[in-house]
């Protein structure tokens, strides 16, 4: 028992320390672009959170995640785009050049600022309850479900590229003005921006974090290692997935949100298939049994893609993959098993030396 409460309490401190050090950015960087980009990292961050809850902790490997964080996106844009308009002008732009001469019903939710924001989180969570609950319990599960979520991804950038006159199609939505809310205007590029992310991504890996560690938590990952022995124990498999599932849905749709405020941008790219995959290969390569470490595998991976992606624009998906494979091979839990490996020693070090030697043997716990 000493072993798993030092563990735990050096896996607390970690994360303390590491939001700490997010927290302190604002106050050290002054250059807006720069701030506006870490924040984006922070929903990247998000989006490898919500894998590594959904596919690591739950076993759920889900290669459409683009569609949360899509839809999320989506509904943002729109949100915001109808702040721009008036009610001698409802329709915007976009929709003129494509003939349309009324706003549609779909966007007419949109023209509240508080309906858009529900919409664009309550939408694709609804989404994914109703889709996982009927996959799992017709039990389709493994390479199965992934590969239907990434037939439900396709039909969804289908729907949206093809939907020109009510999605942008191709072009995508460009609000004109910065994100207003409670009277006040987000900018992208100021601190406040930085610090609504920073609070959602720490919210949210709290959260995550407490939901493993918790009794839901512990049947999540049993179902995972076992699913048949849990459901032999009277345990409903099918609504712990769907909740799960659900629940990361839910983390990448509020990824979407704070990403198009960010970025005063959203395009069927956000849905496409590649994206999707990026989120899955951030968790890998960070540790998809740590959320930390997932975390911090989206801040490697888009970090190196931004900064050397220019100078090996031609070899850089080469590059990845090799580091890909490279860890895979010989760090099988992702680089999250370097701080496990630390936090092991760092709890061991707390113990009387008797109890080290008794122990010695003893593999450290995983980081969660």
């Amino acid at each position: 028992m000493g072993n798993l409460y030092h563990n735990k309490t050096a896996q607390w401190i970690v994360y303390a320390v590491f939001f700490a050090i997010l927290a302190a950015v604002p106050l050290k960087v002054d250059d807006s672009f720069l701030l506006n980009q870490l924040a984006t990292y922070g929903v990247y961050g998000m989006l490898a959170l919500s894998i590594s809850l959904c596919w690591g902790f739950g076993g759920i490997l889900n290669l459409g995640q683009g569609i949360a964080f899509g839809l999320g996106a989506y509904g943002m844009a729109m949100t915001m785009q109808m702040q721009t308009q008036d009610e001698s002008n409802p329709i915007p732009p976009f929709m003129l050049n494509n003939s349309l001469d009324h706003l549609p019903l779909l966007w007419q939710p949109f023209q509240s600022t508080t309906a858009g924001l529900i919409l664009s989180i309550a939408v694709p969570t609804l989404f994914c309850a109703v889709f996982g609950g009927i996959m799992f319990r017709a039990r389709v599960s493994g390479p199965f479900f992934a590969i239907m979520t990434l037939a439900m991804l396709s039909a969804f950038y289908t729907i949206i590229l093809d939907r020109q006159p009510y999605t942008g199609g191709v072009n995508g939505l460009t609000p004109p003005s910065a994100f207003q809310f409670a009277g006040f205007e987000i900018d992208p590029y100021s601190p406040t921006a930085y610090w609504v992310v920073f609070c959602f991504l720490c919210g949210a890996t709290v959260v995550a974090k407490l939901i493993t560690q918790s009794s839901f938590g512990l049947v999540t990952q049993a179902i995972r290692d076992d699913a048949e022995r849990v459901r032999f124990l009277g345990y409903s498999v099918a609504g712990y997935e769907t909740m799960i599932y659900t629940i990361a849905g839910l983390i990448a749709a509020i990824a979407g949100c704070l990403w198009v405020m960010l970025v005063q941008y959203v395009s069927p790219a956000q849905l496409d298939v590649s994206f999707s995959l990026s989120m899955v290969i951030w968790a890998a390569i960070g540790g998809r049994y740590s959320l930390l470490g997932s975390i911090l595998g989206a801040f490697i991976i888009q970090g190196a893609q931004s900064y050397l992606g220019d100078s090996f624009l031609a070899t850089w998906l080469l590059i990845l993959g090799g580091f890909f494979i490279i860890v895979v091979r010989f760090l099988p839990n992702g680089l999250a098993s370097l701080l496990e490996s630390a936090l092991g020693l760092l709890a061991a070090k707390r113990q009387p030396s008797a109890v080290v030697e008794r122990d010695s043997g003893a593999k450290p716990m995983p980081a969660e």
